[in-house]
């Protein structure tokens, strides 16, 4: 004890000094959070539109123009400098459809005053949901129009989007050219334009690692 009270203020520096130490030790050996950045050839060949399934690197969302749920025109340049997260639907699906929207819709709400951070969802049936349908499944699902855009438009084009932008729809019939099948898939979108990564729609705990990556681009971004 009387060892104890000689060296108290040495042994309080010490191990002041070590806990210090072993904290700087373990932020430089702790793995740093890193997105990966995917391209074509990174991708399940069934999403990937087969003229741009080589491409390894530098893949970025191409131009786009769109009519939203407002009849308003969307373009690239509307997300210039965001970070986003797309998706593909249609108004009248009964399967994972509604279990998207209402988690598109919790996104929405996590990032309601990030001006940094937008969504943007695309109609694989266009022919059918026009802007008036848009609209009313907007009104419906409290969709915010200053954070998200629901678009249709040319079906072409959308497929074009779908297959050599975003990797994230698969071909229907075979006998249909430009038919598509969309996935549950969430795409996030860097600032830069890039694939950031793919959630599944339809799950919570992929809605929370989501929401977690959205942040972390946030800071990195």
């Amino acid at each position: 004890m009387s060892l104890i009270k000689k060296y108290r203020i040495f042994i309080g520096v010490f191990l002041i000094f070590s806990t210090i130490t072993i904290s700087l030790f373990y932020n430089a050996l702790k793995p740093q959070k890193a997105l990966p950045i995917y391209n074509p050839s990174d991708i399940n060949p069934e999403l990937v539109d087969s003229t741009v399934q080589f491409i390894s690197n530098s893949h970025t969302i191409a131009d786009f123009s769109f009519t939203n749920q407002n009849g308003k025109t969307v373009t690239q340049k509307d997300y210039q400098g965001k970070i986003y997260v797309a998706d593909f639907f249609f108004t009248t699906c009964g399967s994972i459809c509604p279990i998207m929207t209402t988690n598109m819709v919790e996104i929405q709400k996590t990032f309601l005053h990030n001006n940094k951070v937008k969504l943007l969802s695309h109609s694989v049936l266009p022919d059918i949901d026009e802007v008036p349908i848009l609209k009313r499944y907007a009104k419906k699902n409290g969709v915010i129009d200053s954070k998200w855009n629901l678009v249709t438009g040319d079906k072409k084009e959308i497929y074009r989007m779908a297959r050599k932008s975003y990797l994230a729809v698969k071909l229907g019939k075979p006998e249909e050219f430009y038919d598509m099948v969309h996935t549950e898939n969430f795409v996030l979108v860097d600032t830069k334009r890039r694939v950031r990564g793919f959630y599944d729609g339809t799950k919570k705990v992929e809605i929370k690692r989501l929401i977690e990556d959205i942040n972390w681009l946030c800071n990195e971004q």
